[in-house]
């Protein structure tokens, strides 16, 4: 009995003085003098664990069948299932009132790997910063983190506050958090298995401190695992505005990317649309490099000054035409015949384009010069379909 009424008082020192408030009057509604008191507390638990989304009671012990034990095992099952319940609603509040102050979150996912979606995660949030909102950026790529380079915030740290962890910030109001700030060289493996991932991620989104912040940009690693199954399960309480899927146009690409769009409608997360990166390589006619083959050796020579001088003297209007070349085949309809088939939006096409890779390489953003003409005015259309979705969502 001492031992049953410390484990409640231990449940409510961990929750706000709302949530105490709901407990009592769930204590007035199924205690009672008539049913015995850890069958009472048991009924507390669960219901107020259905409350904030953890549906899912049983411990490992009771997943393989139903089986008579004796009293006192019959005692220790119900205080491991206890323990279990309690653990899992403490960090869901804890989790839950972090990312009270963020009105928006957004997961970008891919099914396949090397499709860019990290460089997609950080020019949307560039994109979302520079129309004055307040952007945090999370990297939960645990064995790839790629964010730090592409935001050039590389050999920088984390640094704690009583507030918990802060976020290296780019801008005033563009933060990062990612596992790159914690690695003491960057070239060092992270060989974890599931478990240790998902306490980072849970880190993560309890220890973090970002603020009142409009948009909550999470960047995923491929595939449909560890990561985005904690991902979802932690943040889908709290309210998550979708997914943005980001593919090539090549069909080996489409196939992984079809089992993502079932993920996300498998576990109720909705589709913002699919983004077609690397959509063709594009780029004007004067920053194209041109070789001439001789086939004897098979080796190429260098003639750009060449062709450049010829186009100036003769044609100075193609040098700002822009050639295009298809790098990966669509012949199968690409993203976009993907979509209508499995009832998702199509957002738009990225084209490959040299200077947002620099961009990227360097941290920098593709909307600060004019530099990426080819590939920021269609990020740009993207981004401007994807806001009012969430917007949509308040």
């Amino acid at each position: 009995m001492r031992v049953q009424w410390a484990l409640y008082k231990l449940f409510t020192d961990q929750i706000n003085r709302t949530t105490r408030l709901r407990l009592r009057l769930l204590r007035l509604r199924y205690f009672n003098y008539r049913r015995p008191y850890a069958e009472s507390f048991a009924l507390l638990i669960k219901s107020f664990a259905l409350r904030i989304g953890v549906t899912n009671l049983e411990t490992p012990s009771r997943r393989h069948g139903e089986r008579r034990y004796s009293r006192g095992r019959q005692r220790a099952f119900f205080f491991a299932k206890l323990r279990w319940v309690l653990y899992r609603c403490v960090y869901l509040v804890a989790i839950a009132e972090r990312m009270s102050t963020v009105k928006h979150k957004i997961l970008v996912l891919s099914g396949k790997g090397g499709v860019g979606k990290s460089t997609f995660s950080a020019q949307l949030s560039f994109a979302l910063a520079d129309m004055d909102h307040q952007v945090g950026l999370m990297d939960i790529d645990i064995c790839g983190p790629s964010i730090p380079k592409m935001l050039g915030l590389e050999g920088q740290e984390i640094h704690q506050s009583n507030l918990g962890w802060s976020p290296v910030y780019v801008e005033d109001n563009l933060g990062v958090m990612s596992i790159g700030f914690m690695l003491p060289n960057s070239d060092d493996a992270v060989i974890w298995r599931g478990p240790r991932k998902n306490g980072l991620i849970k880190q993560f989104l309890k220890d973090v401190y970002w603020g009142e912040i409009d948009y909550l940009v999470v960047d995923a690693p491929p595939g449909t695992s560890d990561e985005h199954i904690s991902i979802v399960q932690y943040l889908l309480p709290t309210g998550i505005d979708g997914a943005i899927i980001v593919t090539t146009p090549q069909e080996v690409s489409l196939i992984d990317v079809r089992k993502e769009v079932s993920f996300c409608k498998k576990v109720g997360v909705p589709v913002l649309g699919v983004v077609e990166n690397m959509s063709g390589l594009s780029q004007p006619l004067k920053d194209v490099k041109f070789m001439k083959l001789v086939t004897e050796t098979g080796s190429s020579i260098d003639v750009t000054q060449d062709v450049i001088s010829c186009l100036r003297e003769n044609a100075p209007e193609l040098l700002n035409v822009v050639a295009c070349s298809e790098v990966f085949d669509s012949s199968g309809g690409g993203a976009e015949r993907m979509c209508r088939e499995m009832g998702v939006p199509f957002l738009g096409k990225v084209p490959l384009d040299p200077q947002l890779c620099k961009a990227a390489e360097q941290g920098k953003s593709c909307f600060e010069d004019n530099k990426c003409s080819v590939s920021a005015p269609a990020l740009k259309s993207i981004i401007q379909k994807v806001v009012p979705s969430t917007v949509m969502t308040e």
